[in-house]
């Protein structure tokens, strides 16, 4: 059969969870059933890489799609006519878009829904059309994906859809991701925080991350426990990033703040490895991926007691309240004064991680897809 799949998340050196997410699916699926083809649908010059196997064609279409009116334009000019010059049997799109003008059986993953429950954190335009269009999105679509119980619920309750047309396909995480060595965990943090200590924070630096609150937490953490930790914020700016200005330029600690950018996963291997903890305390989270990526490099884990993050972390977390500093405040003094809780969390998140990989989320895509494709 002919499998169109929405693949302009797929940017080179420029993958966010999502884009992960088709990274890690697209690539085995594709190498995995040579009896179909692909059609891999970019909005821009792609990248060889992304062209795992003889049975992918990829095609370029414009415009850009990175804007509301160029999201409609592309999802509802562009894509149907490609649609029908390729004869698709299905549209496979990993970032949730549909083109609502394709009469095509369609298949959605949707990640989450965040935009409806703290619109405040996009940009106007942004917050206008995902508010409009992912409902209809949802009720065109012949299967829907998403990547937690909590998003499925979610999904079904705010958009009317019927639960049995949601499946839970969890994320995973890359092989890369292993404990470090004792010498790469000194030249770690002689790299990056002059051989001290220190707390992690991964991910876009956007609001729902919780960023702001984090950096004050931390603050209150300095004062109380007197030590020469720092925090690492691995991510780069997406959007609505004053108010974690705002909160970095208030603290007194400020040099102990370390902001990476984003790196790529080997070297985002050795950042974890050589963690004190992970703190990764979003109010709003689909799946969380770097809880299950710390934990696969045997660093212990705080994260929020919200949304999917206890569904993900299950037992092999300290959890905390993300809309109070104060809880998180005492989560790090908890781990920092408790070394035996962390030695715990740590062989808890052990077992805990090898319920995710990106094998068996592929596996399940695919059930989904199957069902679109003979239904």
């Amino acid at each position: 059969m002919n499998i169109a799949v929405n693949t302009r998340v797929l940017l080179k050196n420029r993958l966010e969870g999502i884009g992960w997410f088709t990274f890690e699916c697209m690539k085995r699926i594709a190498q995995w059933h040579p009896e179909h083809k692909f059609y891999f649908i970019f909005d821009r010059p792609y990248d060889p890489e992304f062209v795992f196997s003889d049975n992918i064609e990829p095609i370029v279409i414009g415009p850009q799609a990175r804007h509301p009116l160029l999201f409609y334009y592309w999802f509802e000019k562009s894509v149907p006519k490609v649609l029908d010059q390729i004869n698709a049997d299905a549209f496979i799109s990993p970032d949730g878009y549909l083109s609502l003008n394709a009469n095509i059986k369609s298949l959605a993953v949707i990640h989450d829904i965040n935009f409806m429950h703290n619109p405040k954190d996009f940009p106007f335009g942004i917050r206008n059309y995902y508010q409009y269009f992912f409902p209809k999105f949802a009720k065109k679509a012949k299967k829907i994906v998403t990547v937690s119980n909590f998003s499925k619920n979610d999904i079904s309750k705010q958009f009317d859809i019927d639960a049995d047309n949601i499946d839970v396909v969890y994320n995973g995480s890359k092989e890369i991701y292993k404990p470090s060595t004792k010498e790469e965990i000194i030249n770690t943090k002689k790299k990056y925080t002059s051989n001290c200590d220190y707390f992690l924070f991964v991910g876009a630096l956007s609001p729902r991350k919780n960023i702001a609150n984090l950096l004050s937490a931390f603050e209150i953490f300095k004062k109380r426990s007197q030590t020469n930790f720092k925090l690492i914020i691995v991510g780069e700016k997406m959007f609505k990033t004053k108010n974690i200005n705002d909160a970095f330029l208030k603290m007194q600690f400020k040099e102990d703040v370390v902001f990476t950018g984003r790196k790529n996963p080997e070297e985002l291997n050795k950042i974890y490895g050589a963690a004190y903890a992970l703190t990764f305390v979003p109010y709003f989270e689909g799946f969380g991926i770097p809880i299950i990526e710390a934990m696969n490099c045997e660093t212990a884990v705080i994260t929020s007691n919200v949304t999917s993050m206890p569904e993900v972390s299950g037992d092999a977390a300290l959890l905390v309240d993300p809309f109070s500093v104060d809880s998180i405040a005492n989560a790090l003094m908890k781990i920092y004064s408790e070394p035996k809780l962390r030695l715990e969390l740590i062989e808890k998140g052990k077992k805990q991680c090898q319920k995710f990989s990106w094998d068996k989320t592929a596996i399940k895509l695919w059930v989904s897809i199957e069902k679109i494709l003979h239904d």
